[in-house]
């Protein structure tokens, strides 16, 4: 069974049809599911192949979505919802790496928090059902360009010193 039919076996479960419009939405999803897109992301890229889609029904879908846990809602530094299509790796949520330069979201799928989620329910008697975890800093891309620009401007500022 594929993730399109395994997401429509479960709205089918909580009582909604697989429409048209959700169907487009969702193989949207599927299509660029490491973005992290947020609504009006999704109903831009969809309008062109799809002009009977709505904002509002883009919205009313993601709702269901995430209401029937096929989607996370997350927000990053931007204070924008965004989208990310819940996957199966042991069962958390993945984590995030997001560059506070450019805005790449990198996801990591290792739980990283094992040992502090029993140190959680040994020492505070709690417990853990999910956890999320994002890490803000710079990419790899961003700090190359970062050290480039800095390597010409060193070259930049000799170059005139010698004239």
């Amino acid at each position: 069974m594929n993730e399109l039919e395994k997401i429509e076996d479960k709205l089918h479960e909580a009582g909604f049809k697989l429409t048209p419009q959700r169907r487009a939405t969702v193989e949207l999803l599927l299509n660029h599911h490491t973005e992290h897109l947020t609504a009006e992301e999704i109903y831009a890229l969809l309008r062109d192949k799809h002009p009977d889609v709505g904002l509002a029904t883009v919205y009313r879908t993601l709702d269901i979505l995430t209401d029937i846990q096929v989607l996370n809602k997350i927000s990053f530094e931007d204070g924008m919802s965004r989208f990310d299509l819940k996957t199966d790796d042991s069962g958390h949520f993945h984590h995030h790496l997001v560059c506070s330069v450019c805005g790449k979201v990198q996801e990591i799928h290792e739980d990283l928090l094992l040992d502090v989620e029993k140190r959680v329910d040994h020492q505070f008697h709690f417990a853990v059902s999910d956890h999320r975890l994002t890490f803000l800093g710079v990419c790899e891309q961003c700090q190359r360009k970062e050290r480039l620009a800095r390597i010409e401007g060193g070259r930049h500022r000799t170059s005139k010193n010698i004239k």
